[in-house]
């Protein structure tokens, strides 16, 4: 029963993580703004630290079945 919940986060924050970290590399390879008003580099750090942690958290949330 409390598996249910585990597998929805798991699979929402690893497909969030897997696409903020797809977005961000095209982004960066076509050198097009990450985020708008914010500096490239600093913006597109961000964004794959964001992406990882959020690929993590959901790959953690898988081992909790």
């Amino acid at each position: 029963m409390e598996s249910g919940p585990a597998v929805f986060a798991g699979a929402a924050f690893t497909l969030f993580g897997a696409g903020l970290l797809l977005w961000t590399s095209v982004r960066v390879r076509l050198r097009e703004p990450v985020a708008e008003g914010a500096g490239q580099v600093t913006a597109a750090v961000l964004a794959s630290v964001f992406g990882a942690v959020f690929l993590a958290a959901g790959l953690w949330a898988f081992t909790r079945l």
